[in-house]
C-alpha cells in the first residue's frame, strides 16, 4: 500500500444521479421510502424466522442470512446516496469510498454464492425429499454459509487491494452515485488493464460457478417435477422454489447487464438505472417475494403475533 502516498486525491466527489434539484428531492423521498421498507422487511423476516420454531429449517436458515445480506447491502449504499441527494456537498473521503466498495463487493459476492447454496437446498428438497434432513444437516448448512462469506471476503479483499494500489492523480469526480469499481478505475492515471483482468476473473468466476450451480440444480428440479403425475403435486413442488427462482432471475439479470458486457456498450444512464435496481430496489423486493408468495411465512407471522399478544396479556 506504499503507492497510496503518491496519490494526489484526498477525497472523491460523487456526481450522483441527477443535477435537477426537483428530481433529487423526488428521488430522496422515493429512496427513503424504499430503504425504510427494506429495513422493516428484512429485519421482520429475520425476527420471524428466529422466533418461530417451525421455520428452523435449512431453507429458512439460508433465507435469514439472505435477509441479513440484503439489509447490509442496502445500508452500505443507500444512506450515503440519500445524503448526497438532499445536501449540496457530495464529497466522500478516500478511505470511506474504498470501505464502501469493499463491503459492496463482499456482500454482493456472498449473496451470489448464497443463492447457489439455496438452489442446491431446493434441489435436495424436491429431488430427494426422504433424505433431505440427512443431506441438509446443520453442519452442512453452516459450512455453506461460511464458504459464502469466505468467498465474498476473498473477492472483495483482492479487488479493493488491487485498486487501492493504483495512482489517482487527476480528476476525483466519480460519475456514479456510489463507489463502484468501473468509475473508480476510470479515474486512475496508471494502466489498469491488469487490475481489470483480475477483477474480471474474480467476479466472472464467482458469477459463472454460482450460475452453473443454480442452472444444474434447477434443471434437475424441473426434470423431477415433470415426472410427478398429479397436477397438485407439480404445483406444490414448483411453489417451493418459485420465490427463489424469481429472486435469482432479478438479481443475476441486473448484475450480468452491469458487469459482464463489453465496454463498448457502456452507458452511464443505463448502468446507473441497473445499479439503482440491484443496490436499492432488490434488497426491498426479496423479503416481499419470499413472504408474499410463502404460506409458511404468513402463518409464522400470525403465530409470532399471537405469541407476542399472549405474552403481553400475561404481563
Amino acid at each position: 500500500m506504499g503507492r497510496r502516498n503518491n496519490t494526489n486525491v484526498p477525497d472523491f466527489i460523487l456526481l450522483g444521479l441527477t443535477d435537477s434539484e426537483e428530481l433529487r428531492l423526488v428521488l430522496f423521498h422515493l429512496f427513503l421510502l424504499i430503504y425504510l421498507v427494506t429495513v422493516l422487511g428484512n429485519v421482520g423476516m429475520i425476527l420471524v424466522i428466529r422466533l418461530d420454531l417451525q421455520l428452523h429449517t435449512p431453507m429458512y436458515f439460508f433465507l435469514s442470512h439472505l435477509s441479513f445480506l440484503d439489509l447490509s447491502y442496502s445500508s452500505v449504499i443507500t444512506p450515503k446516496t440519500l445524503e448526497n441527494l438532499i445536501f449540496a456537498t457530495k464529497h466522500i473521503a478516500f478511505g470511506s469510498c474504498f470501505a464502501q466498495m469493499y463491503f459492496f463487493i463482499l456482500l454482493g459476492a456472498t449473496e451470489c454464492v448464497l443463492l447457489s447454496a439455496m438452489a442446491y437446498d431446493r434441489y435436495v428438497a424436491i429431488s430427494n425429499p426422504l433424505q433431505y434432513p440427512v443431506v441438509m444437516s446443520p453442519s452442512l448448512c453452516r459450512s455453506l454459509i461460511i464458504v459464502s462469506y469466505l468467498i465474498g471476503f476473498f473477492d472483495s479483499s483482492i479487488t479493493v487491494l488491487a485498486i487501492y494500489n493504483l495512482h489517482f492523480c487527476n480528476s476525483n469526480v466519480i460519475h456514479h452515485f456510489f463507489c463502484d469499481t468501473p468509475p473508480i478505475l476510470a479515474l486512475s492515471c496508471t494502466d489498469t488493464h491488469e487490475v481489470e483482468f483480475l477483477i474480471f476473473i474474480l467476479a466472472g468466476s464467482t458469477l459463472v460457478v454460482s450460475l452453473i450451480t443454480i442452472g444444474v440444480s434447477y434443471a434437475s428440479i424441473f426434470s423431477t417435477i415433470l415426472k410427478i403425475t398429479s397436477t397438485s403435486g407439480k404445483q406444490r413442488a414448483f411453489s417451493t422454489c418459485a420465490s427463489h427462482l424469481l429472486g435469482v432471475t432479478i438479481f443475476y439479470a441486473t448484475m450480468i447487464f452491469t458487469y459482464l458486457r463489453p465496454r463498448s456498450s457502456y452507458s452511464l444512464g443505463k448502468d446507473q438505472v441497473a445499479s439503482v435496481f440491484y443496490t436499492i430496489v432488490i434488497p426491498m423486493l426479496n423479503p416481499l417475494i419470499y413472504s408474499l408468495r410463502n404460506k409458511e411465512v404468513k402463518k409464522a407471522v400470525i403465530r409470532v403475533k399471537q405469541k407476542m399478544e399472549s405474552t403481553r396479556h400475561v404481563r
